[in-house]
């Protein structure tokens, strides 16, 4: 079993103390959080150990798991790494595109692993459907939630739009050639509601909006294919794949079959895969564990979110354009 030590332990924070806890991949060795008075709330309440010294939980951990605000991640991802021990980090990565090329280069030259917590590739709904989404030419997501004060230090394009951002990048094959956006702050001093326009080199084009101030929670993307429509509801860990095929000549009478001006008919299908429950934050930090004892790639490198942030980050330089 590793030996998994805990950076931060606020609300996410704690939920990955209580996963480590019963892993049977890690050993909770114990956590620090720079607030001293949280930290001794959490010690006592949960009975974890709180380690006074980062330096001392970092020298006796195999594996830290950082769960602190954004701003902090470069600084002590760097500590974690120059020290030798594995890292897993919250997403986004870090602040900056140089901060985690940075961060990059120095797991390579102390021989770590790094995996970054864009925990809806471990979704069993995406899951269930990703090795089918194949060459996508349109996709359109919408990820809106009631807003919460948690997360208003960044922009809603670090904040929620980047998971789609990530599991976008992670299905189409193509570079990005153009950006289109446009953000509002309604209440915080950055964008609360954006659309981004992303424009791939082989035509593929990215619809996104994302929101913290919507009346209701939604979490849905939709991927549009050549003979293929996938729906995956991020929320609701539910998903639909609809296909088309050529027609037979004598369709069952409950068939839908649709015909083009050409005459060329098509039947329409269901295929809708099995979606296995999972508790998706475990399965991130336990395939983390895979990578590390089985020298695997994790699934999701930090040049990948790397990559995710880099879009990001152009999404929100196009808001003042």
């Amino acid at each position: 079993m590793l030996k998994a030590g805990v950076l931060g332990a606020g609300h996410l924070g704690k939920i990955h103390l209580k996963l480590l806890k019963q892993s049977e991949e890690y050993e909770l060795i114990g956590f620090y959080d720079a607030d001293k008075k949280n930290a001794e709330k959490v010690a006592k309440e949960f009975g974890y150990k709180m380690y006074e010294n980062l330096d001392e939980l970092i020298a006796e951990a195999d594996m830290i798991d950082v769960v602190t605000p954004t701003l902090a991640h470069f600084d002590v991802a760097k500590k974690v790494i120059s020290a030798g021990k594995h890292l897993f980090i919250e997403k986004p990565i870090t602040n900056t595109y140089e901060e985690a090329e940075e961060l990059i280069k120095l797991t390579k030259e102390h021989g770590v692993k790094g995996q970054v917590g864009h925990v809806e590739r471990f979704n069993p709904a995406f899951q269930a459907v990703a090795d089918r989404i194949e060459n996508p030419m349109f996709i359109e997501a919408h990820r809106l939630a009631e807003f919460n004060p948690r997360g208003t230090d960044v922009p809603v394009v670090l904040d929620l739009m980047i998971h789609d951002i990530d599991a976008v990048l992670s299905v189409v094959k193509s570079k990005v050639v153009k950006i289109n956006a446009s953000g509002v702050s309604v209440i915080s001093d950055t964008p609360d509601i954006a659309n981004a326009r992303i424009e791939f080199e082989n035509g593929c084009v990215a619809n996104l909006t994302a929101s913290r101030i919507s009346m209701k929670n939604m979490r849905k993307s939709r991927f549009f294919q050549r003979d293929a429509y996938i729906s995956v509801d991020f929320l609701e860990k539910k998903c639909e794949v609809v296909k088309m095929k050529d027609a037979p000549e004598n369709p069952d009478e409950y068939a839908m079959v649709l015909q083009n001006a050409e005459g060329i008919k098509k039947q329409i299908y269901f295929d809708n895969p099995d979606v296995s429950a999972n508790n998706a934050i475990l399965e991130e930090l336990e395939s983390f564990a895979d990578a590390i004892n089985n020298d695997k790639e994790p699934v999701v490198t930090m040049q990948q979110a790397a990559n995710a942030l880099k879009v990001a980050n152009r999404v929100i330089a196009n808001f003042n354009v």
